[in-house]
Formats: structure tokens, C-alpha cells, sequence
């Protein structure tokens, strides 16, 4: 789909941020918000000005570049929604009131654009009902997306089709969602929160109710539902904190009216605890202190207070030994660590297995109300809320057919999709033969293949279809058709070692043979960390000067035939692409580097200067921008990229916290 220009409607934090990842892709984006009411303000601009301005201070910052905040107009809705009619695609981001989205959607309607995608960003309200006084054509281009915030961050974006939205329309923006924003794209029902929320919020208060009955405290519930069992590593009431208490307790008030028919929505009724801390305004960040609170010590060294649920005072944060958990650590697979912690013979495995039976069958029994499939709910639950594993995924890991039988024995009833899985005689949700991913459809009854993504390619996959080229532990040459081959890293955070270079020659030499370009890529969660230090560092301690010049000179000369191989190479670098990493990245003959990459020559925070052609290249690149201004001082390019490497580690430091933040805002909406 073609969207040329584009409106937010609303500057507050989400409609900036919608705006603001507009830009990131390139699209003029106009952002209106009201004009101010006092008649004495002569700047109709004001509110919008100062919303647009605090949301460039915003950390983690949304925009990719600063320079991208020109692509942005700012406006008023009193003098400027006429200027929609030149937008392919509005999208409106305000208050939570259908009185107040009529009245704009009034105004819009007399604007906008024949053929224009209309949309809302909302989270609560129904999208037929926003529809419902407008003619059949603005229904027909009218769709619920409903971003993530911080939307540049945030991957899940729910595209929720109101009755009379064309299936046209919903297909073109899903695409334009997936392929220009970079988004995780997911098909919603128009059913109170849609999927993520629903979910998610549940999930979060059975959390909360199993907390206050068995006693346990905060942290100790944060270090079981983090990262131990796949979720984000804010857990269950840092992640409260981040969104804010008060949210979270609005959309669980509006969800219990709004459910009538659901037969666990007891879950949100509001826990007495709940609501002190809302009367007490113990809120979280925003307002200093929530279930946990920033303090310093005697010594100004920065703690982490915790509070206490009875006395509603903080006291220092202390973390209990929990066996299982320490044990848990050494598995790295998440389907084994998950079944393992679940399973456990103590208070923990008791815990886990509460909460997490309980979401299973509620998930289950929310099929097809909010979804048709079980990979639409564990989509939007991975890509919303952080979880590295979705709800179907982890009861297979735990195993569906043990894990319901202990559900009758205790007494909870079973989903009778489930049921009805179980007596076909399938006993997963997911299956994967010989790398062709299925997964078993509750509403009809039978595996379906995995949706396709076109243009989308998982090396696991392929691997397991037809095998490799080479492999060591350290990297694989894959051919991934088309006469391409790729290079891919699979060490520990993908850093680069002693096995790495002999296969990044190997594939120098098989792709001038036998292929027509290389990839240099990969699947995991960064493209490279770098080169392994550990191994140059025990290499230093024991003075093995002739190895590390060794090592130093391998790396050398495979960063350069990969320069200049005969045949194209590409690289594709994502995520954290450090050190040598970077160089790596920089000696291809074309870079396709993913939007959220953080690269850097980072050496200098470990006392070592880079070493893999990484400061050759930039010289040369620094000198070719000094040959075009011959009026300029030349030694000011070199110097200008010498000071980036000697920066990098600490802006590093800033852009994972800024990362690491931004996955636990996944219930505020706006």
C-alpha cells in the first residue's frame, strides 16, 4: 500500500509516538491536536507544540534519528483538519471517549481523502461503535490499529476489521504495518482489549490474586515470572511499576462490566490491596514509588526499596533462595527450564503451576472470541508484553496431556476445544516435521501449516529441511536458495571466536565456487557481541603475545576477503553489532542493516582499541568525506570518528537501558 503522506490525530504520548515511527519510516506525518480554549492564547499551536517538544525528550527516544522530527507538521484541529485531504492514511489517538472521537470523526469525514485508510489507536472501545454514525464508505475504510507504546519499540500492532471494513482495506494496511513499520502484525476480533490486554492483564491479575493467597512478596513473585519462565525480565510488579498501577487497574475495571459472559472474570475484580495502593497513590514511577521504589543508601549508592503489603512502609529489597530457580538458570532451552519450574516439587512449582494453568485454559477458552488460532493469541502475547514464549507454546513445553489430566484431578474444568484436541488423539498445539511448523486449529479440529511470511525466511527451518553446507559450534554456512548462501553466527550472543574465522573463509571459498552472492546473518537475539574478550584476556594473562597477534591477523584477513571477495556479500546486522561485529558488518559490499541496530566499535570500554580493520575503514571513509570539502580542515574527520569509537560504550549503556525500558510499557496504551 502506498501511503505518501500521513495524520496523527492527538499529540499525546502515543500520538506523538505513532507520528514520530511514521517519520522513522520516511512518511511527512501532520499531528494535530485541539487549539487552546483560552481565547487570550494567540498561538492555536501551543498544545500541540508543547506535546510534540516533550515527546522529543522522551526516553528511550522515538525517534531513529533526530533529523527525522522535520518530516513532522504540527497542527490544530480548528484550522489544519482540512489539510488531511492530502493523507492516505489518519489515524486518530485521543481520549478514550466515544462522544469526543464522533465529534472529530464529524470533522474527518468532511476532509478526508477518497480511498483513505481511517483508523484509531483505541484499546477499549468497540470499533463498530466508533464507526456506527458514518456512512457505509467511511466504514468500509475504517480499521482499529492499536499500537504499542512506545510504538517505535513496541513490535504487536492489532489491526481489528470493524464488521463493515473492507478486506481490502485490512489486508493493504496490515502489509504497509509489516513491511514499511517494521511490525508485528496481528488479526483481532472487535472484543473488549482485543488480544494482548486480554490476556495479558489477566495473566498479570491471577499473578496478583495467587500473590495475596499464598503470601508471597513482590520481588519474590518478580524473580519466578521473569526471565526464569521466558517472560520480560521487568516480570510481573516492575513491569506494574513501569506502566503504572492506575492503568492497569482502569483496564481491569473496564474489562469485568464489559465480559459479562466470561467464565473466569472474577479475576478482575480488584484485589482490597489494589485499591490502598491506589488510595494511597503508590502508582509506581510516575509517582516515586509503587511496589518498588529508586532510593540511595548511606553511602549514595542507589538501592531498590521494596514494599511492604502490610505495613504499606518500604523496606530494603531482599531476594529469597530459591533452589529450582538457581538450578533452572543452568537450562538453556525455555520449553525445558519452563516444564522443569512448573513441574517442581516446591512452593515455586506450586505457584507457577497455578498461575500458568489458569491463563492456559483461559486462553484456550477465549478461542474464537478474540482470535481465531492459538499462534494469533501467542503472537500478540510475545510481540506485546516481552514474553520470549507464548501461552499454546508453553503448555506444550509443560506437556497438554499431563498437565490437563492434573487439571481434572484437581477439580478445574478443561476447555472443551482442548477436549475435543486431546480426544482426536493430538497431543500438542504446535507440531514441526522435518522443519514444516503446523499448529493444531481448536475451531476446526485439525493442524493447519504455520502462516506463511512472504519474503521471510527462518534459518531453522531450512536447516532442518535441507541440511547445511558446514557448521561448527561457532558458525554454519547455509544455502538458502536462490544461489545464495549465508553466513551464520550461533556462538554465545553470537560473538566471534576461534571458530568463527575458519568458517567465514570457508564460505569465502565455497560461495566464489559455487554460489552467486553471501549473507552474512542470522536468527538470534543480536548479530554479534563482538569478539570473544575472555579468550584474548586469558591469552594476555598467560603472555601469549604470538597467539593474540595470531588471532589478531586471522580476524584481519577474513574481514578483508570478505571486502574483497569476488563474488557480492551482504551484511545484515541487527540488535547489538559491537566490535567486531561492526567491522565485520562494515567490509560487505552492501549493508542491510535492520532499523533497530546498535553498532559500534566499542574496544575502548575494556581496554583494548579495536582491532579487526574496523579503524582502517573508517579512516577511509572519514578521508572520502574529507576529499569532498577540500576547504576543510582533513584531520577533523578522522578525529570526529575516533571520538564515536572512544563514546560508544557509553551511549551503548544508553541505548540497551532505553531497550530494556521500552518492553515493559506494554499495557499503556496511551
Amino acid at each position: 500500500m502506498n501511503i505518501a503522506k500521513a495524520a496523527v490525530l492527538g499529540a499525546g504520548t502515543m500520538g506523538a509516538g505513532i507520528a514520530a515511527h511514521l517519520a522513522n519510516a520516511g512518511i511527512p506525518t501532520l499531528l494535530l491536536d485541539i487549539a487552546p480554549q483560552d481565547e487570550s492564547i494567540t498561538d492555536k499551536n501551543q498544545i500541540v507544540n508543547s506535546l510534540f517538544d516533550a515527546a522529543k525528550k522522551l526516553k528511550p527516544a522515538p525517534f531513529m534519528l533526530a533529523d527525522n522530527a522535520k518530516l513532522i507538521t504540527t497542527g490544530n484541529f480548528t484550522d489544519d483538519l482540512h489539510k488531511i485531504k492530502d493523507c492516505d492514511f489518519v489515524i486518530e489517538a485521543v481520549v478514550e471517549n466515544l462522544e469526543i472521537k464522533h465529534k472529530l470523526y464529524a470533522e474527518v469525514d468532511k476532509h478526508r481523502k477518497p480511498g483513505a485508510v481511517i483508523a484509531s489507536n483505541t484499546s477499549g472501545i468497540p470499533i463498530d461503535s466508533i464507526a456506527e454514525p458514518f456512512s457505509d464508505d467511511f466504514k468500509a475504510h475504517f480499521v482499529g490499529i492499536h499500537f504499542f507504546n512506545p510504538p517505535r519499540y513496541m513490535k504487536l500492532v492489532e489491526v481489528i476489521p470493524g464488521s463493515k471494513t473492507s478486506g481490502e482495506i485490512a489486508c493493504k494496511i496490515s502489509g504497509f504495518l509489516d513491511q514499511r513499520l517494521g511490525k508485528g502484525v496481528v488479526p483481532a476480533k472487535d472484543r473488549p482489549n482485543f488480544i494482548a490486554n486480554r490476556i495479558g492483564v489477566f495473566g498479570m491479575m491471577a499473578t496478583i490474586h495467587e500473590m495475596i493467597a499464598g503470601g508471597w512478596t513482590p520481588t519474590e513473585v518478580d524473580q519466578m515470572t521473569g526471565k526464569a519462565i521466558g517472560h520480560a525480565s521487568s516480570a510481573t510488579f516492575r513491569t506494574s511499576d513501569l506502566v503504572g498501577l492506575d492503568v492497569t487497574a482502569h483496564v481491569t475495571n473496564n474489562l469485568y462490566p464489559a465480559v459479562p459472559d466470561d467464565e473466569d472474570r472474577d479475576v478482575f475484580v480488584l484485589p482490597e490491596l489494589i485499591q490502598t495502593l491506589l488510595d494511597k497513590k503508590l502508582l509506581g514511577d510516575k509517582t516515586k514509588g509503587g511496589f518498588f521504589k529508586k532510593s540511595k543508601d548511606a553511602e549514595g549508592k542507589r538501592v531498590i526499596l521494596e514494599l511492604d503489603l502490610n505495613t504499606f512502609e518500604y523496606k530494603p529489597q531482599v531476594k529469597t533462595k530459591f533452589p529450582s530457580l538457581d538450578a533452572a538458570k543452568g537450562i538453556e532451552d525455555k520449553a525445558k527450564r519452563v516444564k522443569a519450574l512448573v513441574w517442581g516439587d516446591d512452593r515455586v512449582g506450586e505457584f507457577l503451576w497455578k498461575t500458568t494453568s489458569r491463563v492456559s485454559r483461559y486462553a484456550a477458552n477465549r478461542i474464537p472470541e478474540i482470535a481465531d488460532t492459538i499462534v494469533e493469541i501467542d503472537n500478540a502475547i510475545k510481540w506485546g508484553f516481552g514474553w520470549e514464549i507464548g501461552v499454546f507454546e508453553a503448555w506444550d513445553a509443560i506437556g497438554v496431556t499431563e498437565s490437563v489430566e492434573r487439571m481434572r484431578k484437581e477439580g478445574q474444568a478443561i476447555p472443551a476445544n482442548v477436549e475435543k484436541m486431546l480426544a482426536s488423539g493430538a497431543t500438542s498445539f504446535y507440531k514441526n516435521e522435518g522443519g514444516n511448523h503446523s499448529f493444531y486449529d481448536l475451531v476446526s479440529g485439525e493442524y493447519k501449516p504455520m502462516p506463511a511470511r512472504p519474503g521471510v525466511l527462518i534459518f531453522k527451518d531450512i536447516k532442518e529441511r535441507t541440511g547445511v553446507i558446514k557448521s561448527n559450534p561457532g558458525a554454519s554456512l547455509i544455502d538458502i536458495g536462490d544461489g545464495v548462501a549465508c553466513l551464520e553466527f550461533h556462538s554465545k550472543m553470537n560473538s566471534i571466536g576461534g571458530d568463527t574465522v575458519p568458517m567465514m573463509n570457508f564460505a569465502i571459498e565455497e560461495v566464489e565456487k559455487n554460489f552467486t552472492g553471501l549473507v552474512v546473518g542470522n536468527q538470534g537475539g543480536n548479530f554479534s557481541a563482538g569478539a570473544n574478550i575472555m579468550m584474548l584476556l586469558l591469552a594476555a594473562q598467560e603472555e601469549e603475545w604470538d597467539d593474540i597477534n595470531m588471532m589478531v591477523r586471522a580476524l584481519q584477513n577474513a574481514v578483508m576477503r570478505l571486502r574483497y571477495s569476488a563474488k557480492p556479500v551482504v551484511t545484515a546486522p541487527y540488535g547489538l553489532t559491537l566490535g567486531g561485529g561492526c567491522e565485520i558488518a562494515m567490509h560487505g559490499d552492501k549493508v542491510r542493516a535492520a532499523g533497530e541496530t546498535y553498532i559500534g566499535l566499542v574496544e575502548v570500554g575494556v581496554g583494548v582499541i579495536p582491532a579487526g580493520c574496523g579503524t582502517k575503514e573508517m579512516t577511509m571513509r572519514a578521508m572520502d568525506a574529507a576529499a569532498k570539502a577540500p576547504d576543510a580542515d582533513p584531520l577533523a574527520f578522522p578525529k570526529r570518528h575516533l571520538k564515536r569509537s572512544a563514546w560508544a560504550r557509553s551511549q551503548l549503556r544508553h541505548r540497551k537501558a532505553a531497550r530494556s525500558d521500552s518492553f515493559a510499557t506494554a499495557t499503556r496504551s496511551r
